[in-house]
């Protein structure tokens, strides 16, 4: 049986000489952070994504007096999060889209920008925030790690979960890249953030 074509799967192409490269920094003291790892991940994720050529994506562990701050200043969110996406290429309105991505991203058109890389944007990941949070959604703090990185990647890439049709396709693709590039989770998220949205209801 063949499976039927992903509406969501992103494609995307830098200048065709170069590769996709993934930044990693660890600017928190909580937890102790394999860079490498996340690093993988990341590569894989967009790999699998159709995410081609010369394109640059940053993956940042930061401290949770910073993602509060991010999350006021660009949120307009009170408090501390787990994770935070920032688009570079292809911020505020643009004219194109990801392709079936089913959200915005960027359209390169000018010769000149289309020699430099593809700036895909920025993951801002809180990993005290996660520790807190993985008992009672993922499981663990690796399996948190790992959910809040993909997350924030498809994010980039133009999914959103702003309804409910948004939520299932980038939940469904979610649970397709764990499985791909980390593994089975020790609890089910997905399940714990139906809770959640039922008891605010």
């Amino acid at each position: 049986m063949t499976e039927p074509p992903r509406s969501h799967r992103a494609r995307r192409h830098g200048p065709s000489d170069g590769e996709v490269t993934v930044f990693v920094s660890d600017e928190q003291r909580h937890v102790e952070i394999d860079l490498d790892r996340w690093q993988r991940l990341a590569l894989a994720v967009l790999a699998d994504e159709g995410v081609q050529g010369e394109c640059e994506l940053s993956v940042m562990f930061v401290d949770e007096a910073t993602i509060t701050d991010l999350n006021t200043r660009f949120m307009d969110s009170d408090g501390p999060t787990d994770v935070l996406s920032f688009p570079i290429d292809g911020d505020g309105d643009p004219p194109g889209r990801w392709p079936d991505a089913g959200g915005p991203g960027p359209d390169r058109t000018d010769d000149i920008e289309d020699e430099l890389p593809l700036l895909l944007g920025d993951v801002v990941v809180c990993p005290s925030v996660a520790d807190r949070n993985a008992p009672t959604h993922a499981g663990s703090f690796d399996d948190e790690v790992a959910l809040l990185v993909v997350h924030g990647i498809l994010h980039l890439l133009g999914m959103d979960h702003a309804d409910d049709a948004g939520q299932a396709a980038m939940q469904g693709r979610e649970r397709e890249l764990l499985a791909a590039h980390h593994g089975s989770l020790a609890a089910d998220p997905w399940a714990a953030l139906a809770r959640e949205q039922t008891d605010e209801s």
